[in-house]
């Protein structure tokens, strides 16, 4: 456990690719191979549910540190972090004498908790935070609440696994896609250069677009790119192989039950077929999509009824194919693929919940423009440009897929609350919410929490510490004084929002200083913007 307490120190203490390269291929080609998946697993965003009930941990964690209930609560505030305020404030060890490894207090001690009786997990926590430095306590807390995460990401762990292995990165991203095990053998089909992948069900890693930060007019010649819709739904890959059915989207989530429907289209598909797409909500009268909110309905639930299923249906519109009769296709050119997406469908049914994208008909970069700004009144994000003579390569990449994304909305707002932040931001307040007028009345109508620099974070966490007004819990109301201008993605009506309306991806643009209070935006501009998007 020391060797990965070690490794997540040194992650958590620089900035630097390079140096988090070095150091997850350092551990990776030191550790045996049972402490090196389970750290893979863990680094990799994977987790394991919830072992132990928070109010349980919170209890034994008071009875071992003997605060008073009042002081440990405002330790807690002071924070921002369950796991590491426990970590703290526990009796230090700084000599700790842990002699079992990663996977040995995971699989002999973790994993134990949740079917073990209250006083079997009392137990073995206890003995646990008496071993463990304060490091590795709020490692080890972090994995008992489900919420542990460190500043690597997936393609970063790719590279240093690539470096490990001297595998090439696209092949390590495809074995890690879907879902997997924390287990040896899992581990020697991921490293071993000769493995053939057999899991069926396991999609490949997603070709992600560049945002456009160049016009359009340097791309050259128009008649080497697809223009397509920017849709706004699920990216999702629908895959049928070993006559089985697997529909991922881009989290890695196996979503077949979330949509029946695809699941009866896609029965028609021929063996060994991946097609790429997006599941998007759809109107069928009249003929076009819907909110991607009603869509949020379908994935949420558990159990989907009859009702909802009719009050929200839903199609795949597919836009790239990845596989066909059990033929990889990735290395194909755009031109080539599409000739093959048009040749499957022609084969298929027609299907109300399968079809085939529509590229835009243009004929020269103005004729984009105009696409690009009608995009809203089309109930989508922008266009897509995509290189005909270009593969489908892995991950986001620059050059060869880009997506062109209409303005997002805009409004002044007025700060009327906040509470702290989590990880390196719980000394801060970072976490705002935001009002607008309704008559002479602020209205609270979305919160926000990114966009600001960490000047600027400071400078208002000062200001919110000195004009407090009440404090409801962790979250401080403040005298109304500071204007921010918001952007968000999408607008709608909402009867569980005292606004009566929803925004999406809400951001901080920048603070107006040239503006007063009173002349922040009301909820009857946010109407506005509601009727002009519709």
């Amino acid at each position: 456990m020391q060797k990965f307490t070690e490794l997540f120190i040194a992650l958590d203490s620089t900035t630097k690719t390079s140096e988090k390269i070095n150091l997850l291929s350092t551990y990776f080609s030191q550790a045996s191979t049972y402490d090196a998946i389970w750290a893979l697993f863990f680094l990799s965003g994977r987790r394991l549910k919830q072992l132990v009930q928070t109010k349980k941990l919170r209890e034994w964690a008071l009875e071992l540190i003997q605060l008073p209930l009042w002081l440990f609560e405002d330790s807690y505030e002071a924070v921002g972090d369950l796991a590491e305020t426990i970590a703290l404030l526990l009796p230090a060890n700084n000599n700790a004498q842990d002699t079992m490894s990663l996977h040995e207090w995971v699989e002999q001690k973790l994993l134990k908790l949740r079917k073990a009786p209250e006083d079997e997990q009392k137990a073995i926590i206890f003995s646990a935070w008496q071993l463990f430095t304060p490091e590795s306590c709020f490692i080890w807390n972090k994995l008992i609440l489900g919420n542990f995460r460190v500043g690597v990401s997936q393609p970063l762990i790719i590279k240093a696994l690539a470096k490990f292995t001297n595998l090439p990165e696209n092949v390590l991203a495809h074995r890690l896609m879907g879902q997997w095990e924390p287990t040896e053998h899992f581990w020697y089909e991921l490293i071993h250069p000769d493995i053939l992948q057999n899991n069926y069900s396991r999609p490949y890693p997603f070709y992600l677009a560049y945002p456009l930060t160049s016009t359009i007019d340097t791309l050259g010649d128009i008649d080497q790119w697809q223009v397509e819709w920017k849709w706004d739904g699920i990216r999702a890959q629908i895959i049928k192989r070993d006559q089985q059915l697997f529909i991922w989207s881009r989290g890695e989530e196996l979503i077949n039950e979330s949509f029946p429907e695809l699941m009866e289209a896609a029965a028609a598909l021929p063996e060994g077929t991946v097609i790429d797409g997006e599941i998007l909500p759809w109107q069928m009268e009249p003929d076009r999509v819907g909110e991607f909110a009603q869509l949020q309905r379908r994935i949420t639930r558990k159990k989907l009824t009859k009702r909802l299923l009719q009050e929200v249906p839903i199609i795949f519109i597919a836009f790239d194919i990845l596989e066909y009769k059990g033929s990889d296709l990735r290395q194909e050119n755009l031109r080539e693929r599409r000739l093959n997406l048009i040749n499957l469908f022609t084969q298929l049914n027609a299907s109300c919940a399968l079809r085939l994208s529509t590229p835009l008909n243009v004929n020269n970069w103005e004729q984009v423009r105009q696409l690009q700004a009608s995009a809203r009144t089309h109930k989508v994000e922008g266009v897509m440009l995509k290189y005909l003579n270009g593969a489908y390569l892995t991950g986001r990449k620059r050059g060869e897929w880009w997506k062109w994304k209409i303005d997002p909305y805009t409004i002044d707002a007025v700060l009327i609350a906040a509470q702290r932040g989590h990880g390196k931001r719980s000394s801060l307040y970072t976490d705002y919410t935001f009002g607008l007028w309704a008559g002479e009345k602020l209205v609270s109508f979305t919160k926000a929490y990114s966009g600001l620099t960490d000047e600027e974070l400071h400078q208002v966490d000062a200001f919110i510490r000195r004009n407090t007004v009440e404090r409801f819990g962790p979250v401080r109301t403040v005298k109304p004084k500071l204007v921010f201008e918001l952007a968000f993605e999408g607008i709608q009506r909402s009867t569980r929002h005292k606004s009566g309306f929803a925004v999406r991806f809400p951001r901080i643009l920048r603070q107006r200083l040239d503006k007063t209070i009173e002349q922040a935006d009301s909820l009857t501009n946010l109407e506005t913007l509601l009727t002009q998007g519709n």
